[in-house]
């Protein structure tokens, strides 16, 4: 294994470490606010009243889910606060003659992401930039901050934004991808001020999010750049989130409490499935050849064990510490049947599509299905030993590609 990628996953395990337990951030959620502890003082936090969650959403038809999809269930009609959604935001905004945002860059966070990882991970500065093969955002950067406001977000379902783990649990209403986005709309558009979006991007469930950002508002994107996503789950990686679900699920407190398991405390929750969840997904997470490089003694801390010895599954315990199993459980089902191939024709946005060859969770061909599908999309790929991983790296490995891109659409 060379240097270079002995550093990098070196790095991806610290990375993987790092989120640990820390003390409640309110009195009813037992999961943090944010991903990142030390940055969630750049967290700002915003309530978006009567959001149906759940809902059908009639594509061309704006107007029919402006709160939300027909049919959904509001938090507020089961007692609870108003819907929250939560960002960092960074940059100089630009306005027009009233007063709005026109230059806004809007960062989808990945699966387990809020903003503060995103952040973490691409803004100047920060600790993970090595990860990424360096800042991409920030004063003077590919993303220059002295030019655009730029908006790292979180999504409804984990962190900042509410959550099963608020206190709902299984009782939470089951949401779509489709929320995601149309919940930071309401934010963007009435909290912000933004009339338009300069660049939609994000890197895996962030770059379906930039997808469906072109898809239900085509007029308000200019721009997207989806990295390393997905328009439709395929069989392959509805079974690997199957395998995932069914695994959290298997933990004998979830099995016992059905996901009711609030009244206990945190040590007493399917931490166990959690972990085991995890592992599920990190068996593919990187190339086989990278993980057959490897010594067992390395590998073993990333595999499950109901009865681990030493340090078997030792990378699993933050994971089991940080997340709710009902939380990922709900991720899971937004994002099972997700399909909007038969919607791309509709994106007007400028399209760069950016994949990782070597993923082996949402694989090249599903980008280049996509492409096809989009009209004057471009499709760039590259190969990358940490797979899905790699995506964190992209706009780094394919500056040139993103720089053409930016000239482009007149971000250069």
């Amino acid at each position: 294994m060379n240097l270079v990628l002995r550093r990098s996953f070196c790095f991806l395990l610290t990375i993987l470490l790092l989120f640990v337990t820390v003390s409640l951030v309110n009195a009813k959620s037992i999961t943090r606010l944010s991903g990142i502890p030390e940055l969630e003082v750049l967290k700002e936090y915003y309530s978006v009243p009567n959001f149906k969650i759940g809902g059908t959403y009639e594509f061309g038809n704006e107007a029919s889910y402006e709160f939300g999809g027909k049919g959904g269930v509001t938090l507020e009609s089961l007692g609870q606060k108003p819907l929250r959604t939560s960002y960092i935001a960074m940059g100089t905004p630009k306005r027009d003659a009233n007063g709005k945002i026109i230059n806004a860059v809007i960062f989808n966070p990945y699966y387990s992401a809020d903003s503060s990882m995103q952040f973490y991970f691409w803004y100047d500065g920060q600790k993970g930039n090595g990860f990424a093969g360096g800042a991409v955002v920030g004063p003077g950067k590919l993303i220059d901050t002295n030019k655009y406001y730029v908006i790292f977000l979180d999504a409804l379902g984990l962190w900042g934004a509410s959550k099963p783990s608020d206190g709902l649990g299984m009782k939470f209403p089951k949401y779509s991808n489709f929320d995601y986005v149309q919940a930071n709309y309401r934010l963007l558009k009435d909290g912000l001020g933004v009339a338009k979006v300069k660049l939609s991007t994000g890197a895996s469930m962030g770059a379906i999010q930039s997808y469906i950002w072109a898809v239900l508002h085509p007029d308000f994107v200019e721009a997207i750049m989806p990295i390393a996503g997905a328009t439709a789950m395929d069989p392959v990686s509805r079974w690997l989130f199957q395998l995932m679900t069914a695994a959290m699920q298997s933990d004998p407190v979830w099995q016992k409490t059905k996901g009711n398991y609030y009244h206990l405390p945190k040590d007493k929750h399917p931490n166990k499935g959690m972990m085991f969840g995890w592992s599920v997904l990190g068996q593919t997470g990187l190339t086989f050849d990278f993980r057959n490089k490897q010594p067992w003694d390395t590998v073993k801390k990333e595999v499950f064990y109901w009865e681990p010895k030493g340090d078997e599954g030792a990378n699993l315990v933050s994971k089991g510490n940080d997340f709710d199993v009902n939380d990922l459980l709900y991720r899971n089902m937004a994002g099972d049947s997700f399909n909007i191939n038969d919607q791309l024709g509709r994106i007007k946005a400028k399209t760069l599509i950016i994949q990782v060859k070597t993923d082996q969770w949402l694989r090249y061909a599903m980008a280049e299905e996509s492409a096809s599908k989009i009209p004057g999309a471009k499709l760039v790929g590259y190969d990358h030993p940490l797979a899905h991983y790699g995506a964190f790296a992209a706009l780094n490995v394919m500056k040139n590609d993103v720089t053409g891109f930016f000239k482009e659409i007149g971000m250069d």
